[in-house]
């Protein structure tokens, strides 16, 4: 496995270590999830420059990669609606869920007819959308958290880009989607 796999793969692993810490309740936790889904992020964006500097693409990472941002991804989302994050949170949730399950459903489609789809740039537009609304709402969580008395004033700005960030990235989700089906189409029409 080369180099670009495993850290896909410790992605993945990161996955459920980020969720406990996004739900469960102790002195920080927001913190210890910001930092362990930041650096998690980070491998995605460093996994793809490895792959690509040193002729390191494989299938298996053209098809476990975009698997392990959606484990990711979904497991914040998830934490997200756990902790009723903002307005709406429960359609955006579904929003993402819908998508990501349509996509992937239809990637194996096209891998059992021998077709590899990797990712293209509105579905690296709309993983980046998310991991950054993401980061973004786990580090001003922590700060609610850290200070509790958060005036209404600043709570309300909190909110706002909360929900303005992770309703922009249910936005890009639909819009990647839509793209990504038009784009392959051949591939999912011609399943046996």
């Amino acid at each position: 496995m080369n180099l670009p796999n495993k850290l896909t793969v410790a992605r993945i692993i990161a996955t459920p270590i980020f969720m406990f810490a996004m739900i469960t309740s102790f002195p920080g936790h927001y913190i210890v999830a910001l930092v362990i889904f930041a650096l998690a992020s980070y491998t995605d964006y460093l996994d793809g420059k490895i792959a690509r500097r040193d002729g390191l693409v494989t299938d298996f990472g053209k098809f476990l990669d975009p698997l392990a941002d959606k484990m990711l991804t979904t497991a914040a989302y998830l934490g997200l609606l756990a902790a009723n994050a903002c307005p709406g949170i429960t359609w955006i949730v579904f929003i993402v869920l819908f998508r990501e399950f349509m996509i992937t459903s239809l990637r194996l489609v096209a891998v059992q007819n021998g077709t590899v789809i990797a990712a293209n740039m509105w579905g690296k537009a709309k993983t980046v959308c998310q991991m950054v609304s993401i980061i973004v709402t786990l580090f001003i969580a922590a700060i609610a958290n850290i200070v509790p008395n958060i005036s209404n004033t600043l709570a309300a700005i909190f909110m706002l880009i909360i929900t303005l960030l992770l309703w922009t990235s249910a936005v890009l989700t639909v819009i990647s989607g839509v793209v990504y089906m038009v784009q392959n189409k051949d591939a999912f029409l011609s399943s046996k």
